[in-house]
Formats: C-alpha cells, structure tokens, sequence
C-alpha cells in the first residue's frame, strides 16, 4: 500500500516489519530513532532541534533568549524568533506523520504488535535493557518534536505500539477498524513503559484497568479521549475504511502545515509544561529555589499554572509571526508567516506587542 503524497512543510515517520506484524524490533526502532532526529537536526548547523525539557524553570533561559539583543546566536533562538526558525529549520518538514505503509488487505490492519518478543527471547540482559532503553528515547523523541507528530493509526495497537500510537501528538484512528490493548500482564509482563503515555492520554483509572485486564479497548470508546476518530468505509470494506482515514490526516496535516510553525512548537512545549504542574514549589520566579508563598501553594496548581502560562503568552506576543498574525486580523488580510519563508518583517520593530 502507498501512502498519500504530504503537503509542503510535512513528511513521514514509517515503520514496517509486515512479518512480524509490525513488530517494535531493534532494527524498526533504530529506524524511527533516525528519522526523527534527521527531521529535527538543522540542515545549516548540524544541531539537534528539540524541544527543551518539559520544566518550567526553562522558561527563564528562553526569555533571556527572547530579551537578548543577539538572540540570533542564542541556543533556543529558534523556539522564540519565527526568524531564526526559518534559518535554523530550512528544508526540515514543521508536520510529521508516524504511519505504517503495509495495511494489507488480506487480513486485519496491524498499526503494531508492540515489542518482538521472539527477539527479546533471544537478547542477554543487557540488550534487553538497551531495548527498552531505546524504545523510551523514541517515545521522548517524539513528545519532544517542535514538528508536531500526527499519528496515522489503522488497526491493532498493542503493548508498545499502543504507546507509540498514543505517544503522538494527534492521534487520528479509524473508529471501527481499531483497538488498543496492554496485553502483558495476561503474559507475565505488565505493560508499564507503555503504561506511561497511556495514562496520559486516557487517564489513570481507565489506564490502570487496561494494564491490570489487558483487555482490549475498542477506538470508538477513546472518543472523550484526545483520539480523533474516523468513520466511513461501507461494510467494513477495508479500502474504504483507509480512505476515509487518509482524508482525515490530510486535511489535519494541511491544516497544521499553514500555521505558524514556530509559536505550534513553543504551544507544545509550554501545554506539557503547564500540564505537569499540580502545586509544587518549582521555582517559577528565577529559575531557582524560591520561598515566595505564591509559589506551590494553589492546591491543585491551577493558580501556579495560570501565572507560569501568562507569562509564555508574553513570550509569544513577542514572536515576529504573532506581530503579523496581529496586523493581518487589524487589515483583515491572510497571514503571510515568516517561519514559513514569507516576507520578513522590519527588525526595527518593537516585537513586545
């Protein structure tokens, strides 16, 4: 089966391994490791554009980027200058699509089967460990792309491949042609890694009972769920079904691919952020130890989270394609986005908003 031809500014993320129903091998993981980072590393400086780690002290480092007069130069220059993502990021897609190509028609769809374990039966202990070690830097790869990841998932996904489907940004699944199950502990192995991107997509008490029964749950139950569910396909006619699927993805992927890439990326990075904060003490301030009461202290950390997120908004206004995004609404004309390779706005301007 061939995939449908992406828009500019997007590409894929494929895996395949047909016999072993898609089967998360070592060989099909270095593979995804390498395709995410070669979409992630600058065509001009050889460096590795990730998103920083998901921890509100960051905040401080990219405001001193943003407020540096040479902030060209500076290490995270292309998260808050649309300017320096445009030079950074030339030539490197802005969308990703994790998919897999061989749906055969024969028999029931396979997005993943999860870990090899007939190969994992064969490894020493020490490979067994750099297995999973390299399916969790997958997986952190993938929640760390400033390239937001759309996930193309077409039948089971199981164990690791559940995580690798729910690992991704947006997950797009046909609701009557998928499942997703943890299956190890009817095994002897719970699924606890994938466990981890699980429980945040579907929450802890629907997680918990998917890894204590490894039942499996069918996509069209996920609706609540941030999994976006596709219909069609008369009769269950599998070629109907993909179809319907694919229009779905193309139309979230088009969609995505005109935006402005660079502010998406720094909404990713700061919704993760804020996401994790539930009233500890973080530092917020400075970036350092703090003893100001109104840090740590709002219960469920709303108060924390709210005060922290204004704070990326300031940060956003001060992006050169939030400065166009603001004169395109005043003169009710299309944005033209500088990340994106439009004109480039006057560097005399004050960008504070």
């Amino acid at each position: 089966m061939t995939l449908p031809r992406l828009p500019r500014h997007a590409a894929y993320v494929h895996f395949s391994n047909p016999r072993r129903r898609n089967a998360l091998s070592l060989q099909v993981l270095r593979s995804l490791q390498d395709q995410l980072i070669a979409h992630n590393t600058s065509p001009a400086t050889g460096q590795r554009l990730f998103l920083p780690p998901f921890k509100p002290p960051m905040l401080t480092q990219l405001e001193q980027a943003s407020n540096s007069k040479h902030i060209q130069d500076t290490s995270y220059a292309w998260l808050v200058s649309a300017r320096a993502w445009a030079r950074d990021r030339a030539g490197l897609p802005n969308v990703l699509v994790l998919a897999s190509p061989n749906d055969s028609p024969e028999r029931a769809p396979v997005f993943s089967s999860g870990h090899d374990l007939s190969e994992l039966r064969t490894l020493s202990p020490s490979d067994v460990r750099d297995t999973f070690r390299l399916c969790a830097e997958v997986m952190s790869l993938i929640r760390r792309s400033p390239a937001l990841v759309v996930g193309r998932i077409h039948g089971l996904a199981t164990a690791a491949g559940c995580q690798l489907a729910l690992s991704t940004d947006l997950p797009i699944a046909h609701a009557a042609a998928t499942n997703f199950q943890l299956p190890g502990a009817a095994l002897g192995l719970p699924c606890t890694s994938p466990a981890t991107a699980v429980s945040r997509r579907l929450g802890n008490g629907r997680a918990f009972r998917m890894l204590a029964l490894a039942e499996t749950v069918p996509a069209a139950d996920l609706a609540d769920a941030g999994v976006c569910l596709v219909s069609g396909g008369a009769d269950g006619d599998p070629a109907a079904q993909r179809d319907a699927l694919d229009t779905e993805v193309l139309r979230t992927v088009e969609r995505l691919a005109q935006m402005p890439a660079q502010q998406n990326a720094m909404g990713k990075w700061a919704f993760w952020t804020q996401a994790g904060l539930h009233g500890q003490d973080y530092g917020l301030r400075d970036g350092g130890p703090t003893e100001d009461p109104r840090l740590g202290s709002g219960a469920d950390g709303y108060e924390d989270a709210v005060d922290w997120a204004g704070r990326v908004m300031a940060l956003h206004a001060r992006s050169e394609d939030a400065r166009e995004g603001f004169d395109a609404f005043a003169h009710k004309r299309k944005p033209v986005w500088l990340c994106l390779g439009g004109a480039a706005a006057d560097p005399g301007q004050d960008t504070s908003g």
